[in-house]
């Protein structure tokens, strides 16, 4: 029985499992969604709601206190900036699991643990379009023939220092044995 345990030890050290805990929140937040096993997922999620919470006061303090269990300022500044507005109106609950099926090596139960506002891309054709036009086709041109343009110049200077090399060689004259003989 699980009576009076604060939390899952995971069967790691406490330095493995602060480690477990730090790098799986950053992935949470930095990508949104990850795939899991059940069992870190219902640990990370106590970390990851926890942290969301902090965030949605921004302050110095909520800052700091975040920044000790994230190592990626990048990450704790989306946590900030991009993904606690959203959770505003939320009072909590802001994770949720899906369950995949058993991986095949060990039976383990595999879930995927996403934050509950992920919306995942369909590839719907209209939004295709729309990235089409943000896009002109010129600017992306423009970098490949910039660096064509590069390598071909590169090339250049190249192939007109080897003839210059390789100058055929003033052919002596003969000597003829008088002459060598003096």
């Amino acid at each position: 029985m699980k009576h009076k345990r604060g939390f899952n030890p995971l069967e790691r050290t406490s330095a493995h499992r602060k480690a477990l805990h730090r790098s799986m929140v950053t992935s949470l937040f930095r990508y949104e969604r990850i795939r899991t096993t059940k069992a870190k997922a219902l640990e990370i999620r106590r970390s990851a709601e926890k942290m969301i919470t902090r965030a949605k006061v921004d302050s110095v303090h909520n800052r700091r206190l975040v920044s000790s269990r994230l190592y990626d300022e990048g990450v704790v500044a989306k946590l900030f900036t991009i993904i606690a507005p959203r959770m505003q109106d939320r009072p909590g609950g802001y994770t949720r699991i899906i369950k995949l099926g058993e991986r095949a090596g060990d039976a383990a139960e595999i879930v995927i643990l996403e934050l509950v506002d992920y919306q995942l891309d369909t590839g719907d054709s209209k939004d295709k379009d729309k990235k089409a036009k943000k896009q002109p086709a010129k600017k992306a041109a423009a970098p490949k023939a910039a660096k064509e343009k590069a390598k071909t110049e590169k090339k250049e200077p190249a192939k007109a220092a080897k003839p210059a090399a390789k100058a055929p060689k003033a052919e002596k004259p003969e000597v003829s044995d008088a002459e060598k003989a003096e």
